[in-house]
């Protein structure tokens, strides 16, 4: 296939710059979409982060409602199989049992993304349900790391991590319920903001009042895109539980200046969890970075309950997870969950969940509010806490540990296990808080290692800022300019 321009030119553009490009008649949608699909038909034999590419959306990118006249002209987007549904297409959610599963409509966020000029033009990986960081159930698909293929592309956003990051869009769906934003931004190298609650809408089929932990969000290699993407899709659907809020200014406007000198507490020694000792040097480093622009930074770690804290997310996914599967699977027919068609780990977890009593869950309530209130004081005397994604090294697929294939441990020692590999990201969704992970530092291996910042509820464009300022005082050189090996440019 005939491409618009070479692949070396292709990865200098961000998606704001394709739309440039699209509104200057110097390339068209649909000659994004087939370069686009040629860049999927290049990596993903090597990475399997695509499940299914639309052709009706690549020969007619206008076909499903895209506005052309939107922030981002028709730029070619690829969305997570998890979360917000599109009419008539499948979702199938990472499980051998929603195999064949056609959405019956879009959803609210899927309305805005269309509106916003985006083409959703394929679906990209994710682990059952979204349960665990890494696709690899072979009845299934696995997904690989482009950096390197032995590695995990971390969840539950896979395959967009990894398509991200292999340079075929610069932008792509993503969504976290406890890192999965997050994480596989700061495994395959790419900038991954979770939003504050009140931001995307959950509509029709979910709230912040029943999913209170999960938030809808992107991938992206620029800052600028996040910030547009945000801009452009955020809002309520009619009938929100929860408060939404709007920020002063459009943060593609607030990214343009660089944020007031900031009080940043780095901190890594979270309760039971510590990362090892390169990880630990990394973070300061990247502290060390934050120092020389400016900002006054201090080790310093906020008075949390941790093991209370860890405990109460553990009991909110065991519920949750065994609800959602208990629907699921009465919804094909089925009794209960097996083996036969769920993950073993998944069906330990809905065993566990499905009859706990209302009292683990009001007591999980409790602790969701003592912590979301101990991290807002903390905040109203520090703007930022940062700290490193992962307290280990990324691991290589099939360490059982970390997947639900897992058939030996009980969900809260697998839980536990987790936690001490991703410390840092689920009790920002407990809180509610914003957290960006930014692509500034590398493991002893050389696989990316991202450098994750909170802050206060609502400070989104705070952290957009401060993600700006990194940004240019790099020379919009993440990753330290490096690419994986698995990339467009690599032919």
């Amino acid at each position: 296939m005939t491409t618009a321009m070479s692949w070396d030119k292709w990865v200098t553009y961000d998606a704001v710059g394709f739309a440039e490009l699209v509104r200057k008649k110097e390339v068209t949608p649909k000659e994004l979409a087939e370069q686009v699909a040629a860049g999927i038909a290049m990596v993903n034999p090597k990475i399997n982060a695509v499940i299914e590419v639309f052709d009706d959306m690549v020969k007619d990118p206008l076909k499903d409602g895209t506005d052309p006249k939107g922030p981002f002209a028709g730029m070619p987007y690829l969305m997570k199989d998890l979360g917000p549904t599109l009419k008539g297409r499948k979702q199938e959610m990472g499980a051998l049992l929603m195999q064949g599963n056609v959405a019956a409509a879009d959803s609210f966020l899927t309305t805005k993304i269309r509106k916003a000029g985006l083409n959703i033009m394929g679906r990209t990986t994710t682990p059952e349900f979204g349960v665990c960081g890494s696709v690899e159930n072979p009845k299934v698909y696995v997904s690989r790391n482009p950096w390197d293929q032995a590695y995990t592309t971390g969840g539950s956003s896979a395959g967009t991590g990894a398509i991200v990051a292999s340079g075929v869009v610069p932008l792509s769906h993503a969504s976290d319920g406890g890192g999965s934003i997050r994480i596989p931004a700061g495994i395959n190298g790419n900038v991954g903001l979770k939003p504050s609650r009140g931001v995307f809408s959950a509509s029709p089929d979910g709230s912040d009042l029943m999913a209170v932990v999960s938030v809808q969000g992107c991938h992206s290699r620029t800052v600028r895109d996040t910030a547009a993407f945000i801009d452009a899709c955020r809002g309520p659907a009619p009938g929100e539980f929860m408060p939404f809020w709007t920020p002063e200014a459009p943060y593609l406007d607030l990214i343009k200046k660089d944020p007031r000198k900031l009080k940043i507490a780095v901190s890594h020694e979270w309760g039971d969890y510590k990362s090892t000792p390169h990880i630990a040097s990394e973070l300061k480093k990247a502290g060390e970075f934050l120092q020389g622009l400016g900002h006054h930074v201090e080790w310093k770690t906020p008075p949390i309950d941790f093991r209370a804290a860890y405990d109460a997310q553990t009991t909110c996914y065991i519920t949750n997870i065994a609800m959602n599967l208990e629907a699921k699977t009465k919804a094909k027919g089925h009794n209960r969950p097996t083996t036969d068609w769920i993950e073993p780990m998944n069906v330990r977890i809905w065993e566990e969940g499905i009859n706990l009593p209302y009292s683990a869950r009001s007591e999980m309530q409790a602790t969701f509010n003592t912590t979301a209130r101990a991290f807002g004081t903390f905040l109203e005397e520090w703007d930022v806490i940062l700290t490193p994604i992962s307290t280990l090294t990324t691991h290589k697929l099939g360490t059982m540990d970390f997947i639900t294939l897992n058939s030996t441990d009980t969900p809260r020692d697998w839980f536990r296990k987790l936690w001490g590999l991703y410390a840092y990201t689920p009790l920002g969704n407990l809180a509610g808080i914003p957290g960006i992970s930014l692509p500034m530092a590398a493991h002893d291996n050389g696989l990316p290692l991202g450098i994750q910042a909170l802050s206060k509820q609502a400070n989104d464009g705070l952290l957009l800022q401060l993600a700006a300022q990194i940004e240019r005082a790099l020379g919009g050189r993440w990753n330290g300019g490096r690419v994986p090996k698995v990339h467009v440019t690599a032919g």
